[in-house]
């Protein structure tokens, strides 16, 4: 075991834990874990934009945007986080050009903005121009702008080391306080403690839970999971986006920004058949809106294709050299990996998980939530692992990057002076027990199970009974399901018992969260009996604020993997917006 020690500790490299290392690198000693090289994070396949209302391009303000993310959220969103990330939207968006990101220019030089879906004028009036983007390499251009400045900062950064525990001190009145993480280093298999007076997670989603996702093969929930096994809470975790344009049968993303260039979608009769759904902005209504559209056309029989199994993206009236100056990936994706040209035919699209917009419960300041009031000392998070709210129940395009980016800086700062305030609180006598039982058991020799086929299995049933449209039959089947390959995890087999670049442990550590993380998403969406947001429930398809205008918050009940789950709820906070009917 080899031992550190730093003021802060950020758990996490891609745009939240970098914009909070840039914050606390240059106030207190600052290291950033991370189980990938920093540049492969997943912020770098966000591809079309961030927001804000600069009003560079036609007339916009933060109010309207405010709107946006709450009416967008379907009123789940807590307001006063949603005000705050609106109006410092601007000031992220102008902290990231100073930086050297190179935005896309209008002909004046001012930075470029293009519309995207949900963001509109006037409270919902039309569509406007908000989201600031560079080409379709948006969250590329973040990550390496990002790196350069931790860099420039001399941030300490530990690649490929994998948290695999968080440590917690209990306080005198025998409430947590974060002390410290404990971390697999990939290359040597040596467990390296991390002693720290501030953590935070930033370690992203959790999409590999399906199996269309956008999501690289590396979002398997992990900080959340370490969280949750913790016994503390996860906030709105049965609300997952499926973005609307996933290239069909792969689930890779096809940017909305090519709908906020121009692009249509269409079924099999030619039909823009998003005029039905959301007369006003059509194609570019919020996600969760237009997919449920989408999922419907091939329901009713509209589906393309020798299996009518998905609609299609026609670009082909935008002229060619405006898709390659805007859109080159998209492009590349679409003849790369379906042999499709979009100059001369349309692209074949379905949903593909893409987002959680469930989390870490935080507060405006990152801090972590032990339970509705309280915060853990010295933990914070942001960036997907979190939930501070800004989302809802769906989110709107080009606000993740804006939320990694606003509430990034906002916990590095807040973790930071928190550090600079307290002193390091002692660690308990064996900080490693809980990894090395967790190693020692994964390596051991106790079952025929294998990792792949147990992830593979949880994928399909989640797919299946859990995605666009969920009733109670789908969501106790694929209760049923995970719960028994819970068991089954249990005699699972490791083929490699090795220790240098053991990627089979890796494997199957994050497979044993992907199982809990599921769970908690099909327990959750059991107890909501309604449809809001990502959330659709054919069965209760209404909304029903009586009930359920409310936050759900999921507690661990016991140490072992088959542990029940508790639901709490959590009220959500309104300032100037009553909840109304969701019309686009």
């Amino acid at each position: 075991m080899q031992f550190h020690k730093y003021d802060v500790v950020i758990v996490g490299a891609g745009g939240a834990g970098m914009r909070a290392a840039i914050e606390s690198g240059q106030r207190t000693r600052t290291a950033v874990l991370t189980k990938l090289y920093p540049t492969r994070s997943h912020t770098g396949a966000a591809q079309g934009g961030m927001c804000a209302a600069l009003a560079n391009v036609e007339e916009d303000n933060w109010e309207w945007h405010t709107f946006d993310t709450i009416k967008g959220g379907d009123y789940l969103v807590d307001q006063d986080a949603a005000e705050i990330m609106a109006k410092e939207a601007i000031d992220a968006v102008l902290d990231l050009e100073k930086m050297g990101l190179p935005f896309n220019r209008t002909p004046e030089g001012k930075i470029d903005q293009r519309r995207f879906g949900g963001h509109t004028r006037d409270h919902g009036k039309a569509a406007v121009r908000r989201a600031c983007y560079a080409a379709d390499r948006t969250g590329h251009m973040i990550l390496q702008t990002l790196y350069q400045n931790c860099v420039k900062h001399g941030t300490e950064f530990y690649n490929e080391f994998y948290v695999l525990d968080l440590v917690l001190t209990p306080d005198e009145n025998g409430n947590p306080v974060a002390s410290g993480v404990v971390a697999y280093e990939l290359a040597t298999g040596e467990l390296h403690v991390f002693q720290a007076k501030s953590i935070v997670f930033a370690t992203g989603g959790a999409g590999k839970i399906f199996k269309t996702t956008s999501n690289a093969h590396t979002l398997t929930g992990d900080g959340l999971g370490i969280i949750f096994r913790k016994g503390l809470p996860l906030e709105d975790m049965e609300f997952f986006q499926f973005h609307p344009t996933g290239l069909a049968g792969l689930g890779i993303l096809i940017s909305e920004a090519v709908r906020g260039e121009g692009g249509i979608l269409r079924n099999a009769d030619g039909e823009r058949f998003m005029e039905r759904y959301a007369p006003t902005i059509k194609d570019l209504a919020p996600r969760d809106i237009v997919a449920r559209s989408m999922v419907q056309e091939v329901l009713q029989g509209r589906g393309c294709g020798p299996n009518k199994d998905y609609v299609v993206l026609d670009v082909t009236h935008i002229p060619e050299e405006t898709l390659n100056a805007k859109l080159p990936d998209i492009m590349e994706f679409s003849r790369t990996y379906l042999g499709v040209d979009p100059v001369t035919e349309p692209v074949p699209v379905f949903p593909t998980c893409h987002y959680v917009m469930g989390g870490i419960p935080t507060n405006i300041h990152g801090e972590a939530l032990r339970d509705n009031e309280n915060v853990i000392p010295g933990l914070y998070a942001a960036g997907e692992v979190a939930c501070v709210s800004v989302h809802g129940s769906n989110r709107l395009g080009t606000n993740s990057l804006l939320d990694i980016n606003v509430f990034g800086r906002r916990a590095g700062i807040a973790a930071a002076e928190y550090a600079l305030a307290h002193d390091f609180v002692e660690l308990p006598e064996n900080p490693t027990t809980i990894v090395e039982d967790q190693l020692s058991g994964l390596l051991s020799e106790h079952g025929d199970e294998r990792v792949a086929d147990i992830r593979t299995e949880l994928q399909k049933t989640m797919d299946s009974h859990a995605s666009v449209y969920r009733t109670e039959d789908t969501l106790k089947q694929a209760l049923t399901d995970v719960q028994s390959l819970k068991d089954r995890y249990e005699r699972i087999t490791v083929s490699d018992k090795g220790k240098r670049y053991n990627t089979d442990v890796l494997e199957a550590i994050e497979l044993g969260f992907l199982l809990e993380l599921a769970e908690v998403l099909v327990v959750g969406a059991l107890a909501r009996k309604e449809s809001r947001g990502g959330h659709a429930r054919e069965d209760y398809p209404n909304r029903d604020d009586t009930n359920f205008m409310r936050h759900t918050m999921a507690y661990k009940q016991g140490s072992e993997l088959a542990s029940d789950i508790r639901l709490d709820y959590k009220p959500v906070t309104f300032t100037r917006y009553e909840p109304m009917e969701r019309k686009y």
